[in-house]
């Protein structure tokens, strides 16, 4: 039997109730986006950097360009990885509405002839 004003009941002040189903807050969302384009980018200052060391040591351009090649389209891939949402969940709404008539009129028309 539950009793009204107990301090361990589920769903008082003191105990809020847990919602497992509840989607991340955007916060949140906002939060790991920019975390992970953060660590993606971290990578391309020293690839700049590996780029300089390993001419250095080689005397070799083409290795140091294919390291500075490598991390070109790494700005791109961040923003693509960052910006990307969570998949939508199946019970989400689609906003797709279908129109309900016939898309075109019919083709008969009256035409001037002269």
């Amino acid at each position: 039997m539950a009793r009204s004003g107990v301090s361990g009941e589920s769903g008082s002040s003191g105990n809020p109730v847990l919602i497992t189903e509840a989607a991340e807050s955007f916060e949140e969302q906002h939060r790991k986006r920019v975390r992970k384009y953060m660590i993606l980018m971290s990578f391309r200052i020293p690839a700049l950097v590996l780029a300089a060391l390993a001419y250095g040591a080689w005397s070799n351009p083409w290795i140091s360009m294919a390291i500075v090649g490598a991390s070109i389209p790494l700005p791109w891939i961040a923003v693509l990885i960052a910006n990307d949402r969570p998949p939508r969940r199946k019970d989400e709404p689609s906003r797709y509405d279908p129109p309900s008539g016939p898309a075109l009129e019919s083709g008969h028309r009256r035409t001037i002839e002269g």
